[in-house]
């Protein structure tokens, strides 16, 4: 049994394709080259797209950051998971420093009103409340000064 062989993209279709996927929500350069590698045939003529799409400002990695950042803040996760997130999505030191020193949000509220969320989730009586707690705000992507703040004004709340 003969196997299909893949349908390659030429060049037109290939950037029809990017400029589609760019038109519902940003994308960082390493997404936009995982999904269309499997339709080209030469990656030489994938990277010369990905170039002229930056060239063009139709991509930006600064923008996707600024995007994902913002929509992970309004999710309730933290900064440290926030980072790793955008280094898997290819966005390098530079890019993601700038992202976070031009960003408005307060991480202290944010922390406070996450674990807020989770604590009425968790019985009254529960001996370890108090670590599951933790964890799970450590899962979340807050360091340990945002986690006592906010288990501090939990605390004083009650």
């Amino acid at each position: 049994m003969q196997q299909k062989k893949p349908d390659f993209l030429d060049e037109n279709e290939l950037r029809r394709a990017a400029v589609d996927l760019l038109s519902r929500r940003d994308y960082s350069r390493l997404e936009l080259f995982r999904k269309l590698k499997s339709r080209c045939e030469k990656i030489e003529i994938l990277e010369q797209l990905l170039d002229d799409l930056q060239q063009r400002q139709w991509q930006s990695d600064l923008r996707f950051a600024e995007s994902f950042l913002n929509s992970r803040f309004a999710r309730g996760l933290g900064p440290l998971r926030i980072r790793q997130e955008l280094k898997e999505k290819g966005i390098n030191a530079q890019t993601i420093t700038l992202t976070f020193e031009s960003f408005e949000g307060d991480w202290y509220d944010s922390a406070l009103q996450t674990l807020k969320k989770k604590y009425h989730s968790l019985k009254e009586n529960d001996p370890n409340r108090k670590q599951k707690l933790y964890r799970f705000m450590a899962y979340r992507g807050f360091s340990q000064d945002y986690i006592t703040y906010a288990l501090d004004e939990l605390n004083n709340t009650q």
